[in-house]
């Protein structure tokens, strides 16, 4: 049998390519790096946004659980699932009035790389807008201050606080929480600027779509790191059952 000119000895076409040769060098090395670099950004922003995120502890209205200059961590996956909880420590939009006018503080430019920073998630949230309370009334819950011994009143329940600095009988009042709100004090209540203070406006509730997220980790200084969890006095059923 004959063989074509046309078709060299082994079956492989004499027109075939010889395969390209890959890119490489140093312009391949940046493109992945920045790839990836645009990746993690990614990342960390839906991470911030649906997930956790960081926040600065800028007052002591909550000593000594949380300390000021204290980096803490707010799950926002837990508050959308579920809602804010009695006795969980919550992160929170001020409703208003709540926080004095923000001053300009740092340069244009150091504000602007700042806000970029915290956007993605590489710096703890300090825009002054946020607040961070413990929640002790929900929707329909009456809070009160106080029973014979200094205690707030719970739906009929006086709450034992070991958590708490100082007495609870500063400023006294009987509420009944409004559909849609929390009822919110600091630790640290001889100095903590609360729904006491803000009884002529919706009875100090605050809205529950204001909540950002619950703490669940204070990560810095690294000799505070710990775990925030719901006090056991919350968890007493009676609380449930003594609502109105």
């Amino acid at each position: 049998m004959a063989v074509s000119a046309r078709e060299p000895i082994g079956g492989t076409p004499a027109s075939a390519e010889s395969p390209t040769p890959r890119r490489t060098g140093p312009w391949r090395a940046l493109g992945e790096t920045a790839l990836i670099i645009v990746c993690a950004l990614v990342i960390s922003v839906l991470v911030r946004a649906f997930l956790v995120q960081a926040f600065y502890v800028p007052s002591a209205s909550m000593e000594s659980t949380l300390m000021p200059s204290d980096r803490i961590i707010a799950s926002k996956i837990t508050t959308r699932v579920s809602g804010p909880q009695r006795g969980e420590i919550v992160v929170f939009r001020d409703p208003g009035g709540w926080l004095p006018a923000i001053t300009e503080g740092a340069a244009g430019w150091q504000r602007h790389v700042r806000t970029a920073l915290t956007y993605i998630g590489l710096l703890p949230s300090d825009s002054g807008d946020d607040l961070v309370k413990r929640v002790i009334g929900l929707p329909g819950d009456r809070v009160a201050c106080c029973d014979s011994e200094g205690r707030i009143v719970l739906n009929g329940v006086s709450l034992i606080e070991p958590y708490v600095a100082e007495a609870t009988d500063q400023v006294r009042f009987d509420v009944t929480v409004g559909e849609g709100d929390m009822f919110v004090l600091g630790d640290n209540r001889a100095n903590s600027r609360d729904s006491r203070y803000h009884l002529d406006s919706n009875g100090g509730g605050v809205p529950i779509v204001n909540a950002a997220g619950r703490v669940v980790l204070r990560v810095w200084p690294l000799d505070r790191w710990g775990i925030e969890s719901i006090p056991e006095i919350f968890g007493n059923p009676a609380i449930t059952a003594g609502r109105g």
